[in-house]
């Protein structure tokens, strides 16, 4: 069934986590009517409202669901902001049709088809109709013209909250894709901090593009997968949406391991038939077992465990395959909690229990909110792992956040918790965030993370509230997951009533009280011993505000040694400086210098985007000139000034050894360089001699007799610094100005372009083929790897001239 348009619950988090995301709509209100709608934005003139028809007319394969949503919306639907749910994700699907026809994925399908599987998985977990119809709309702002306003008339400002809280960056060029990744990262986080169903869609999107990642590129797929599992599985297993986070697990693991998850698999396959029968004959003894105590409603199967959860529990413990997967599973789902505790007593009454296994998550709850009674028994002679819950249970740790919604209202105990703790992680990286204590790209990611995996440790306050912290924490973690200001004013801790050092780790069950003090402060000792990332970033950060008037002048004196007293003043105030100190996720140049005292930021990193800002600025008053009218300047300019001719004269004085007094050509085909192994081919006729790199593949065609080894003159008196034509392919995103960002990148490495060519296709990313001029193969590797760090390139290869 489907839900209300408007969820009842918009936010999870308290009032003061909403109003992190600074500048971002919160969807506060339900959708508005369509006479409130269009008093806040004028008549779009695009995509054409148009009535709703049939589910044949799209010509795309739709679910089920939304074919029935088609065929029953009321007349005029299509026309005006939908007022029901059914006519909301018709008219959602019929707006994102019309905008992304003509629109193709890399697999070459239409691309309708990827907002509708984003949209068919919401629906799978249960996410409300406004979810949904962003999961439709969430690519749109960025990949088509139609404008948030636009959105926020057609379908409330819900829709457009949401749609717009998963929109990716566009417009914004980074330095590298480490930068590019770090940024993306804080906006999504500061996004779920608004309104934490964003990150629903952002995973539903995440998975959907996960499932199609063959039609992409090897090395692309690999960035994605492993991005995939340091990022967004975790991600999903911190909001407990288990069925996502399985699967982006498997689809990740099938990518970055692909021996080790054909061999999981085929091993799976092997003994499916014995573990069944087995498992078969286990299941209906305990189904007899409760029926006779009078719980014979429970419901007794069979647990399947995923490929990723078997290879990882395989490595973690050093352990063969039939060691680990030999362990039996089975779930129980009990109407009542009641039932859930007799059921353990009659599990433990059939199975001998093995010591240290049994885990009360119903009592203790995870922090993502997940409940069941774990243990583990002896049976049959083999270990049968058990997991005992109620069906509510069942839905939280299958949908996370989506079920904790959906039974909220019900009172159900996974409901039964405190929304902000569940949240706090989130809440603690945004302050810091909002501290500046990101500004570092690869600190930020690694940070993330750590951030995003589970809690091992679990203690108590003195007011019984339980603490989930990482292995290995200490009192100052536990002070600074309780409060920033705790910790700072840590001077000790009493650890189940004793006094222990801040150092102590942690162990389950321990309970915790912090002692502070007005006069204390944090030392830069503790860094030596805490485990969380929100420990350590609180104390640099501390550390940062407390010298800030020391890291300024200790900025300031570096930039004025590279700068000069007088070109530092200069710039001082000025506009360009501002920018950097904004592009370093700083307010200020004040910020700027104290972070670069500090060692926040490189001075390589400022020096570089200064630089940048400045070439921008003094372009700024040039007509933009398009991909293609830039190709063509450089290609003129490129036949004005061509390379001298390659010489062939005898001795030290020739480029190429074996040939001395023999005319020769570069091979277009492979287009060799100095330090590449090369050979000369001799051609029939009147075609001369040929030099190819020894692995191009015109190299086979030619007989034997025909090749003549030779060599690159390594002499010091050999011209060293000629240089030589090198085709390459670039495949970037199609947006102006990204082959100038190309140009500029050369040009700082004093390499020539001759000629460039660009061809794009709507839908599709661009394609741009320069001929550089190189010096050696060095110089091309080195080329190669600062062309491909740049955030809008998608791919670089060498090609032929021809």
């Amino acid at each position: 069934m489907l839900r209300a348009v408007s969820d009842p619950n918009p936010s999870l988090l308290d009032p003061v986590l909403q109003g992190a995301a600074a500048g971002r709509p919160v969807p506060s209100t339900p959708e508005q009517p369509a006479e409130a709608a269009a008093a806040v934005a004028p008549e779009p003139p695009s995509p054409t409202r148009r009535p709703i028809h049939s589910p044949a007319d799209y010509g795309v394969p739709l679910p089920e669901w939304l074919q029935r949503c088609i065929e029953h919306v009321p007349p005029g639907a299509g026309e005006s902001c939908p007022t029901d749910a059914e006519a909301l994700l018709a008219s959602a699907f019929d707006f994102a049709y019309q905008l992304h026809e003509g629109q193709y994925r890399a697999s070459g399908e239409p691309y309708i088809v990827h907002p509708v599987a984003v949209a068919d998985l919401l629906r799978d977990i249960g996410a409300s109709a406004s979810v949904i119809a962003a999961g439709f709309l969430h690519d749109v702002v960025e990949d088509t013209e139609v404008t948030p306003e636009e959105l926020e008339q057609h379908f409330g400002a819900e829709v457009r909250a949401l749609v717009e809280g998963v929109t990716k960056l566009g417009g914004i060029h980074f330095t590298n894709k480490t930068e590019a990744q770090a940024e993306n990262l804080r906006r999504m986080f500061l996004a779920m901090a608004s309104d934490i169903r964003v990150v629903l869609v952002k995973l539903a999107d995440r998975l959907h593009n996960m499932r199609t990642l063959a039609a992409l590129k090897p090395e692309k797929q690999l960035r994605i997968a492993r991005e995939t599992r340091e990022i967004y599985a975790p991600l999903a297993n911190r909001l407990g949406i288990g069925r996502l986070k399985w699967e982006l697990e498997d689809l990740a693991f099938k990518i970055l391991e692909p021996e080790a998850y054909r061999d999981v698999q085929q091993q799976v396959a092997t003994k499916r038939s014995e573990r069944e029968e087995r498992l078969g004959v286990t299941v209906q003894l305990l189904r007899e077992r409760l029926a006779a105590v009078g719980l014979g409603a429970c419901e007794v199967s069979g647990r399947p465990k995923h490929l990723y959860g078997i290879w990882s529990k395989m490595q973690r413990q050093q352990k063969a395959f039939h060691e680990i997967y030999d362990v039996a599973a089975l779930r129980i789902l009990c109407p009542s909690l009641d039932g859930c505790y007799r059921s353990l007593a009659v599990v433990h009454d059939t199975f001998r229990p093995i010591p240290g296994r049994f885990k009360d998550y119903i009592g203790l709850p995870k922090p993502n909110g997940y409940q069941s009674l774990h243990t583990a028994v002896i049976g049959r002679h083999r270990p049968i792992e058990v997991q005992i819950r109620t069906p509510e249970m069942h839905q939280v740790a299958e949908y996370g956040i989506a079920a904790h919604w959906k039974y909220k209202e019900g009172g159900s105990p996974a409901a039964v918790g405190n929304d902000a703790e569940r949240f706090n992680w989130l809440r603690q990286l945004v302050d810091w965030q909002k501290d500046g204590g990101s500004q570092d790209s690869n600190d930020y990611l690694a940070s993330i993370k750590e951030d995003l995996f589970d809690e091992e440790v679990f203690v108590f306050t003195p007011n019984g509230d339980v603490v989930g912290l990482r292995k290995g924490s200490t009192a100052v973690d536990f002070a600074y997951r309780i409060h920033s200001e705790v910790g700072n004013h840590c001077q000790g801790v009493r650890i189940n009533d004793r006094l222990c050092p801040l150092a102590t780790p942690l162990q389950n069950g321990d309970f915790v009280q912090i002692i502070t003090a007005k006069t204390a402060h944090p030392s830069l000792d503790w860094l030596n011993f805490v485990a969380t990332p929100t420990a350590r970033n609180r104390i640099r950060s501390w550390y940062k505000k407390s010298h800030r008037e020391a890291n300024i002048q200790r900025g300031t004196e570096m930039l004025e040694r590279e700068l000069g007293r007088d070109g530092f003043d200069a710039l001082l105030n000025g506009e360009a400086m501002a920018k950097v100190a904004r592009r370093c996720n700083l307010v200020g140049t004040d910020d700027l210098l104290a972070s670069l005292g500090f060692g926040g930021v490189t001075l390589h990193q400022v020096l570089n985007r200064l630089r940048e800002e400045l070439r921008l600025a003094n372009s700024a008053a040039t007509p933009v000139l398009s991909n293609e009218e830039l190709a063509r300047n450089v290609s003129a300019q490129g036949e004005q000034a061509s390379a001298p001719p390659l010489p062939t004269g005898h001795g030290a004085a020739s480029a190429i050894l074996g040939l001395e007094g023999l005319d020769y050509r570069l091979g277009g085909c492979c287009s060799p360089l100095p330090g590449e192994p090369i050979l000369a081919a001799v051609a029939l006729g009147n075609h001369g001699i040929t030099i190819h790199r020894q692995d191009c593949a015109n190299v086979e065609q030619v007989p034997a007799e025909r090749r003549l080894p030779v060599r690159w003159n390594g002499a010091p008196s050999a011209p060293e610094k000629r240089r030589y034509p090198v085709q390459l392919r670039i495949e970037v995103l199609d947006r102006v100005g990204v082959l100038k960002d190309i140009l500029m990148r050369l040009s700082d490495h004093r390499i020539n372009v001759s000629d460039a060519r660009v061809r794009t296709t709507p839908g599709k990313p661009a394609r741009i083929d320069l001929r550089v001029e190189l010096t050696s193969a060095a110089q091309l590797t080195s080329t190669i790897n600062q062309i491909r760090s740049m955030a809008d390139v998608l791919d670089i290869c060498r090609t032929g001239i021809g």
